[in-house]
């Protein structure tokens, strides 16, 4: 059996627009009590939000690495403007800091520097992650959407750490439409942050009424929560090094302490979803993409000990 007790637990960033009190106070309470690895902080869906958290974040950042925790700092994953071009820049330049890229074009301003390559980045094959370990890249965050076997592959050649999303929605696409203040009959300049009405993500019907998928902002994600927690060995046996569990609005101390259980042999995969499921209440779990199904499928069969 593999030993799981060395794969790195990382909390990604907050993707929801919280307030800021309840922000400040999820980052002392990981801080202090999450038993996480690494921390990824910043705004990563929408520039706007920036000018609510910027002031905050080196209180938060100093905070979690007293407690011990790596703290990465992410960026924009969709740069259109100069403004959100020079909010990038500074990122780039805070001192001290390792920075993880969401955009292609923050690759180029972190030249002579070792970098992190998140989610959002189109790393589907291994000219891509050659190219960007060519250029400094020492981790990455594979989008969710790969099957196993691409995971597998990429893993393999050794390029990079690969670290892979294990919990919570998996964020699809990032527009520069702005979906929740289309949904408000609003503008996007003129949004009024209605995204803060839904801090877990608004739910989105199809044309019969079936729920499909949720939006945050200019973010679609899935509606289900991504629970890798039976491919942990599977990813493991890859060489895959870390899973990252992204933040929901429940209690992510929980979460991730079950998902250090797991690691350290303490809990069960079955016992590691019944926890997960009473956590997540009626929201589904899905792993359909990594075998290679539709996205929001949720496949148990011999991985779950069935």
């Amino acid at each position: 059996m593999i030993d799981l007790n060395s794969m790195r637990l990382t909390l990604g960033p907050v993707l929801f627009n919280w307030p800021v009190d309840e922000w400040r106070d999820f980052y002392a309470r990981i801080a202090d009590e999450a038993c996480v690895d690494t921390v990824v902080v910043g705004e990563t869906v929408c520039a706007k939000r920036l000018p609510f958290f910027d002031g905050l974040l080196p209180d938060v950042i100093e905070r979690l690495q007293a407690s011990g925790k790596e703290v990465v700092l992410a960026t924009l994953g969709l740069i259109m403007t100069d403004k959100e071009r020079e909010t990038v820049a500074a990122h780039v330049a805070t001192e001290g800091m390792t920075i993880e890229a969401n955009d292609i074009s923050t690759v180029a301003q972190l030249a002579g520097r070792t970098f992190h390559v998140g989610p959002m980045m189109n790393v589907y094959n291994e000219g891509t992650l050659g190219f960007l370990a060519g250029r400094g890249a020492v981790r990455v965050t594979l989008p969710p959407e790969l099957p196993a076997s691409s995971v597998s592959v990429l893993a393999a050649t050794g390029a990079a750490d690969i670290e892979v999303q294990a919990f919570g929605r998996v964020p699809l696409a990032v527009s520069a439409r702005c979906y929740h203040a289309r949904a408000h009959n609003l503008h996007k300049d003129g949004c009024q942050y209605v995204c803060a009405e839904d801090p877990d993500g608004m739910a989105v019907e199809t044309l019969d009424g079936e729920p499909f998928l949720a939006v945050n902002g200019v973010q679609t994600m899935s509606l289900s929560y991504l629970n890798l927690a039976a491919e942990a060995e599977s990813l493991a046996t890859m060489g895959v090094s870390g899973l990252r569990l992204s933040p929901q609005h429940m209690d992510m101390v929980a979460v991730a302490r079950i998902f250090r259980d797991l690691l350290d042999g303490r809990t069960g995969v079955e016992d590691t979803d019944a926890k997960l499921a009473e956590l997540s209440g009626e929201t589904p779990f899905s792993n359909g993409f990594f075998h290679a199904l539709e996205g929001r499928a949720f496949t148990a069969g011999t991985m779950r000990g069935e």
